[in-house]
């Protein structure tokens, strides 16, 4: 390992943190497809690397964001219990798959969920639509506009299912879950995309957590390729906490959708 791959995984860790937490992500399925298409690392091992970094990135900023009152904790808390359920047995089941197959897997989800963002906010360009009728209401601040957004979430065994799938899709893929739970948060039951990817990066560690374990046991994590991507990461998600509080909801949509889509078309096309 040389002193510029060091420094480019460092690099690679700051963008990936920054937008993973901007976004609720973990920055894991940013993460992924650059050791895989640069470093050219197995799938296995690029998962376990991001599995590491998604625990960074919640932890870093989900500190913040509580601070802020921008994480529905009860909500959090309830959809992580299906959540780390679903890890645990996507954790097992990866070690079962060839890299090939979670690499297509990887993409064709991506695309899906990319596709449904958008069409969310090409249906909202106007104000973000909330819902008061329904249960464990939250309150934040919006530095973007300087209001306060008052909420309740609606469907919660809905979202509580698409949890599942997420926890199981991290274990397996090691993205943190978070492309499926903010949108199952935003579309499903009526949050504000920011509480979403707030709630979503203070629930992701947790998740992470659950498999990172199994990973580590079947021998997949690297620490010289993990180390400095995991620093990047924790420095690229504090400045990409600090500045989701000041795009709006609407640019903040557009900027999650269009960017699965790029990645899962670069990451099928190769």
């Amino acid at each position: 390992m040389t002193y510029t791959s060091l420094l480019l995984l460092y690099a690679s860790g700051i963008i990936t943190g920054g937008i993973g937490a901007l976004l609720g992500l973990g920055g894991g399925v940013f993460l992924i497809p650059f050791l895989v298409l640069v470093f050219d690392l197995p799938m296995h091992q690029a998962i376990a690397t991001s599995i590491v970094a998604v625990i960074a990135t919640s932890s870093a900023g989900a500190a913040m964001n509580l601070e802020r009152h921008t994480v529905n904790m009860r909500f959090g808390m309830l959809l992580e219990i299906a959540t780390v359920l679903g890890a645990v047995l996507g954790g097992i089941t990866a070690n079962l798959l060839s890299g090939a197959v979670l690499k297509k897997l990887f993409a064709f989800l991506l695309l899906v969920v990319s596709v449904l963002m958008i069409r969310r906010a090409q249906q909202r360009r106007a104000a973000e639509e909330v819902h008061l009728d329904g249960i464990l209401p939250g309150s934040f601040v919006d530095d973007a506009t300087g209001t306060e957004v008052n909420y309740t979430v609606k469907r919660i065994p809905s979202v509580m299912s698409v949890a599942f799938v997420a926890g199981n899709v991290s274990g397996l893929l090691g993205v943190g879950g978070g492309i499926f739970k903010v949108p199952a948060m935003t579309m499903l039951s009526g949050m504000p995309i920011k509480a979403a990817t707030a709630t979503s990066n203070f629930m992701i560690g947790v998740t992470a957590a659950a498999s990172a374990f199994i990973y580590f046991a079947n021998g997949h994590m690297d620490p010289y390729i993990a180390s400095p991507a995991v620093l990047g990461v924790l420095t690229g998600s504090i400045v990409g906490v600090r500045l989701g509080r000041k795009i709006k909801s609407h640019v903040l949509t557009w900027i999650f959708a269009l960017v699965l889509l790029a990645i899962a078309i670069q990451l099928y096309v190769r």
